[in-house]
């Protein structure tokens, strides 16, 4: 049976291509899907008024409306400060997963890594992530609920003046200090290590369903890593949606008038269940689904081209 890899297989493992590649993947992956994102935070975010009236009806409704009101560029709002900290953020997720994947394989397992270390694993990487993602998310979601703040106030009559995620930061900054910038970190850290124990293991395994490439690497072609990062970001992200939600109202600060305020993650969780039942836990679901589907299909499939590895001249490593 074959055994642990040893001290020069190990040497073959390097984190710092799969940081570079982790990097790359996350921009091109988040550029592509942003409205999408947008789309889903504002519908997230939307409240039913006491008389059952609400902004956005759709996900279509809501493109149509914020395109209208805002142009092509406001369908970016907030891109800005997400694309900047995608970087290190997908970075971690992606080469953390294959760091604690190498290092939690048994060493009687003949090369293969028990699904239960693959969701300690998923979960782990998860984890490290928050450091980034929780100040990138809050930041995020200030600059994309903007607008509908901006529009509902625009009913009443009145205006609230345009802001940047740096004066965002900056406020957060002077008046918090460092922690205001890591509002709703316990909202964040449940979805996020939620969604790396199911979507990891789950794409390890439709991607090892696929062909291979040719070139003798043992890596799926890239068409599978594609479809397999899509089927499995779609139903990780519909699997995780109530704790997206709480995340995302509880991270945005500024509530247009007559709307629910929540102190944390169980008073957000009470109140939604209470004011709008059960369906509410599921509000940009759809969207959701369709930003992340693509998102970990495209980054996936970037992730392992292995372009750090062409320009730094080594060997790719599979995990």
């Amino acid at each position: 049976m074959a055994s642990k890899p040893s001290a020069d297989s190990a040497n073959q493992f390097s984190l710092l291509p799969k940081i570079i590649n982790g990097g790359i993947a996350g921009i091109i992956g988040v550029s592509c899907v942003f409205p999408l994102d947008l789309v889903k935070t504002r519908l997230q975010n939307q409240q039913i008024g006491p008389n059952g009236e609400k902004m956005y009806t759709s996900m279509f409704d809501c493109f149509k409306k914020t395109y209208k009101a805002e142009g092509y560029f406001g369908m970016y709002r907030g891109s800005a400060v997400n694309i900047v900290l995608i970087t290190p953020e997908k970075a971690i997720k992606l080469a953390a997963n294959d760091f604690f994947r190498y290092h939690l394989r048994p060493s009687d397992s003949g090369g293969q890594l028990p699904v239960t270390r693959q969701m300690a694993a998923g979960g782990l990487a998860g984890f490290c992530q928050i450091v980034i993602t929780t100040p990138m998310e809050l930041l995020k979601i200030q600059m994309q609920d903007a607008g509908r703040l901006a529009a509902k106030a625009k009913e009443t009559g009145a205006t609230i003046p345009r802001t940047t995620a740096t004066q965002i930061a900056t406020t957060l900054l002077k008046t918090k200090g460092i922690t205001g910038l890591y509002k709703g970190t316990g909202a964040t850290m449940l979805r996020d290590v939620s969604f790396s124990i199911v979507y990891f293991p789950l794409f390890a395994t439709l991607n090892d369903f696929g062909p291979r490439k040719a070139d003798g690497s043992g890596e799926a072609v890239f068409w599978c890593s594609f479809l397999s990062g899509c089927a499995s970001g779609s139903f990780s992200a519909l699997a995780v949606t109530p704790f997206d939600v709480i995340k995302t109202r509880l991270q945005a600060m500024k509530k247009a008038e007559g709307e629910v305020e929540f102190t944390g993650i169980v008073d957000c969780a009470k109140k939604t269940l209470a004011n709008e039942g059960p369906k509410a836990f599921f509000k940009g679901g759809l969207c959701r689904m369709i930003v992340l589907a693509p998102l970990f299909g495209i980054a996936q499939a970037v992730y392992f081209l292995g372009v750090a590895e062409s320009l730094l001249g080594m060997k790719q490593y599979k995990v």
